[in-house]
């Protein structure tokens, strides 16, 4: 008699095959795009006097955008309805399709809500949130006696 000892971790499998037709379909990019969320990537960053809020969103217009205030909550919306206008064409696979989306960033303490300006060029949205006198970054020389 023969003992052979069982590894779980190992490729072998009673079955060999059986796990790779199931390793294929979920790994399949199809498959794993539909599982990942589609929203658009952001840059969040600071200067001396404003936050700067980056969201990359190309192949929209400014109308598409919807900017809400809320409490201290900025929600960034787009309601986007697709015309199949272009029925002529066969995609292979079409990555870029922004049906809807909502990102929201919470403000900090330091923001003033009543100077939020935006604007979108180039396919990003650029949102400056200006801070308040008291936050704002003061510097001064001191001077050595």
């Amino acid at each position: 008699m023969t003992l052979v000892k069982f590894n779980p971790k190992s490729n072998t499998s009673l079955m060999p095959g059986f796990n790779d037709v199931f390793d294929s379909i979920l790994n399949d990019t199809f498959f794993s795009d539909r599982m990942m969320t589609k929203v658009p990537a952001a840059n969040i960053s600071e200067s001396a006097d404003h936050f700067h809020v980056e969201l990359a969103a190309p192949g929209l217009k400014k109308e598409d955008f919807r900017l809400k205030l809320e409490r201290d909550v900025l929600s960034i919306s787009v309601e986007q309805v697709s015309d199949d206008q272009q029925q002529e064409r066969n995609y292979a696979k079409r990555e870029y399709s922004y049906s809807s989306f909502v990102r929201s960033f919470t403000l900090p303490e330091s923001a003033d809500q009543n100077g939020i300006e935006a604007k979108y060029t180039d396919g990003v949205l650029c949102i400056d949130i200006p801070k308040r006198e008291e936050a704002k970054v003061q510097s001064r020389q001191i001077e050595i006696k």
